[in-house]
């Protein structure tokens, strides 16, 4: 099943499938930027990154906006030949900084890993997968257990998931 659903994701250039991520993409655009969801949209991906329908899993879809980071220009003094202020690129991707809003914003649960799940021209959409170590079928699971360990707290903001450790050059550009 999890093939036929990846091969939807795949092949969404159908009229139907545009129309009906159209109509997402609105609906989500008046929604707040980071929102607890009952099941994730791509469960092919989310079960490939580690999620589980069971206690303890939850799984958030946050809005990031699009486009370069734009720097404010220097108000006084001389004007640098090499200001700074366009084409200037973040060194984290939106995917990373996703992560980090949904760890901030559920404080007690800690963050697994992300995907993609929608862009328009403004915003972009992904899904985070957060995992509650203090949940007792958590602590039992022993797939998953590693997260209560004291040394998994705050896994987003060290660059710990996979878009963190893409980020710091540990892993190959894909």
């Amino acid at each position: 099943m999890y093939k036929y659903v990846a091969n939807a994701w795949k092949n969404r250039g159908t009229r139907e499938m545009r129309e009906v991520e159209r109509q997402r993409l609105i609906s989500w655009g008046e929604q707040p930027a980071i929102l607890r969801v009952e099941n994730p949209l791509r469960l092919d991906r989310a079960r490939a990154l580690g999620y589980r329908a069971k206690q303890g899993f939850v799984v958030v879809r946050v809005r990031v906006r699009r486009g370069g980071l734009r720097r404010l220009r220097p108000s006084s003094g001389r004007r640098q030949a090499h200001m700074g202020v366009k084409r200037y690129t973040p060194a984290k991707s939106m995917r990373l900084i996703a992560e980090e809003r949904a760890a901030k914003k559920f404080p007690n649960l800690e963050v697994l890993n992300s995907y993609w799940v929608g862009e328009d021209g403004h915003h972009k959409w992904f899904e985070v997968i957060l995992v509650d170590p203090n949940n007792p079928s958590i602590r039992n699971e022993p797939s998953i257990n590693w997260v209560c360990d004291g040394k998994q707290k705050g896994r987003a903001s060290r660059g710990l998931t996979s878009a963190g450790k893409k980020m710091r050059g540990l892993r190959a550009r894909t």
